[in-house]
């Protein structure tokens, strides 16, 4: 397992588990974070990354990608 910081832009990985507290889960669940849900890294933008997550695309801080584990 490797935080969703480390991926490949542009390679599928599937959500293995999601840390941090129970806000940030449940934000992170909002926005389709869900574990054994697919994302793709599309682009890493001074830190921050933008991601591909059930068919919409969504910017995170670098600290948010770092509690999801792929």
């Amino acid at each position: 397992m490797m935080p969703l910081t480390m991926a490949e832009v542009g390679e599928e990985n599937i959500i293995k588990k999601i840390g941090g507290k129970q806000e940030v889960k449940s934000h992170l669940e909002t926005l389709g974070f869900v574990i054994g849900g697919a994302v793709t890294v599309m682009n890493t933008i001074s830190g921050n990354v933008i991601v591909n997550v059930k068919d919409s695309r969504i910017a995170i801080s670098r600290e948010m990608a770092q509690k999801i584990m792929i």
